[in-house]
């Protein structure tokens, strides 16, 4: 098991335990494989170029649902950036959810069966079960040029600081 990480967050204004290796800005991104909506692997790896990764709780909750509907419609600003939103949920739920909201620009995955990303990124909340709020730009050269481990779980990311970073990284 790994052990806890230094970043200190709250869910609900209640302290939280984050299990796993806390990824920093010129750290290369943690590859993984995670479950799209129909239940098949993604290799994180194997999808090139810039990319936001961004960890939530549970789609099904407002906060989650308005940040990925947010990045939705903000990915048609970006050109060669991969989004992804990744949560706890199953691959059932997130198909549901997307297909009841029409999202088509973020890649949705669940970590539900391995936790894996939860581990090389250090968004596994032990006493829940479930991802923190946080986001990662990676460069086309799979570098980490932006981390924000959200000190609330349920706050809101800063939308223009991921999307600049992202408009920035090559």
């Amino acid at each position: 098991m790994l052990g806890e990480i230094i970043v200190k967050v709250n869910f609900n204004n209640s302290p939280v335990t984050l299990v796993g290796n806390e990824v920093k800005a010129g750290d290369t991104a943690p590859d993984f494989t995670a479950l799209d909506k129909s239940m098949q692997p993604v290799k994180f790896s194997s999808n090139k170029g810039v990319k936001i990764l961004l960890t939530v709780p549970s789609l099904d909750t407002p906060v989650c649902d308005l940040e990925t509907r947010t990045f939705n419609e903000k990915a048609t600003e970006l050109n060669n950036v991969t989004i992804y939103t990744i949560s706890m949920d199953l691959p059932f739920a997130q198909s549901r959810w997307c297909g009841a909201h029409g999202i088509k620009n973020v890649i949705t995955l669940s970590d539900f069966k391995d936790r894996i990303v939860g581990k090389n990124y250090g968004t596994y909340i032990e006493e829940l079960g479930l991802l923190t709020r946080a986001a990662f730009v990676i460069d086309s050269n799979n570098k980490v040029v932006y981390v924000d481990y959200l000190k609330e779980v349920t706050n809101y990311p800063n939308y223009d600081e991921i999307l600049e970073a992202a408009k920035k990284a090559k």
